[in-house]
């Protein structure tokens, strides 16, 4: 299981009700499920992986948080998880208010386009880079928009969410983000996990 699942689970009490936007093949709710009592739904765009995760006895839909999440309540659910899903929408803007209407809370991660081995392959090698968390070429990537950890806590001020924690993940280091420390965690960091309400 990736770090970053472990990170994300430890931001969620036990006996909570959680929807997991852009699931995959359910790893992540699986853990949630097992380990923590969770009543977890998840949204997933790819059948196949809908698939996958019917076969481990978890709950999905098959369907675009673009057009899909209309269809819950509001505050439906305690936690909406969306992981390093953020930069493949159309709208970004759009999907995060209604992860905000039908969840209490969100989590957030995404991939930073600020990390400093991003800037230098950039710099020296003049084409997209490839990391870990950004594996795709240029012409494939699923990436519309390009974001930062410093582009995502400025983008949550001017909205006026609350963000009541702000963790940089490299490898297995996990630290708090804060105003004193933001440079440096947008480039050393390549992932953000972001815990926000409205």
């Amino acid at each position: 299981m990736k770090y970053e699942f472990k990170v994300i689970a430890d931001l969620i009490e036990k006996d909570k009700r959680v929807l997991d936007v852009g699931c995959s093949d359910g790893t992540l709710m699986k853990f949630l499920k097992d380990n923590k009592n969770i009543n977890i739904r998840g949204l997933e765009i790819s059948k196949d992986q809908v698939q996958k995760c019917i076969a481990k006895g978890l709950t999905v839909i098959e369907g675009n948080a673009e057009k899909d999440l209309k269809q819950f309540p509001d505050k439906a659910f305690d936690y909406v998880i969306l992981s390093q899903t953020l930069q493949a929408f159309l709208n970004p803007e759009l999907v995060i208010n209604e992860l905000l209407r039908v969840g209490k809370k969100a989590i957030l991660t995404i991939p930073n386009f600020g990390y400093w081995k991003v800037r230098l392959h950039l710099l020296t090698k003049g084409t997209m880079p490839i990391t870990k968390t950004l594996p795709d070429e240029w012409y494939n990537t699923p990436n519309l928009h390009m974001c930062t950890i410093k582009d995502f806590v400025n983008f949550t001020n001017s909205r006026n969410f609350k963000l009541f924690k702000s963790l940089a993940l490299n490898d297995q280091n996990v630290s708090l983000i804060s105003n004193t420390n933001l440079g440096i965690k947008n480039l050393f960091a390549d992932l953000g996990i972001f815990l926000i309400e409205k």
